[in-house]
């Protein structure tokens, strides 16, 4: 892919996981309230019906909304765990297009972080997501 392909501000998600690994290359863009994750979408992003599919979806929704509690928690939270993820997906996305997860909401609390967050495909909307995540203090 070529790198003018991307927004500017974004540059390699640098924290991968093996369940990522086959959906690289990711890309993140860290502003002061959370962490906005995004990607080109390709074939093996895709559905039987040629469509992005809405475990993609959900999964970097999820991974944006965790990325964006443990930067509103600070230093204090060791990790974070979902408890709970709802998406609403109000359009489809097709291969080509920016795929990006920007989180606008997160509310850190002593136990427990909300986030809400809106994702686009080439700018229009196709999912919004919300989640709540155990703060585990301390712990790696």
């Amino acid at each position: 892919m070529d790198t003018a392909d991307i927004p500017e501000g974004f540059a390699r998600h640098t924290r991968g996981s093996p369940f990522t690994r086959p959906w690289e290359p990711i890309y993140a863009k860290q502003t002061a309230d959370a962490v906005i994750l995004a990607l080109r979408l390709a074939e093996p992003h895709t559905n039987a019906r040629g469509l992005v599919h809405g475990g993609l979806i959900a999964s970097l929704a999820d991974n944006a909304m965790g990325l964006s509690c443990r930067l509103k928690a600070g230093d204090a939270a060791g990790g974070l765990v979902t408890v709970n993820l709802s998406v609403d997906y109000l359009g489809s996305a097709r291969v080509g297009q920016w795929l990006a997860v920007e989180t606008g909401f997160v509310r850190a609390g002593g136990s427990l972080c909300f986030a809400q967050s809106f994702i686009t495909a080439d700018g229009e909307p196709c999912a919004r997501a919300n989640a709540t995540f155990k703060i585990l203090r301390g712990k790696p």
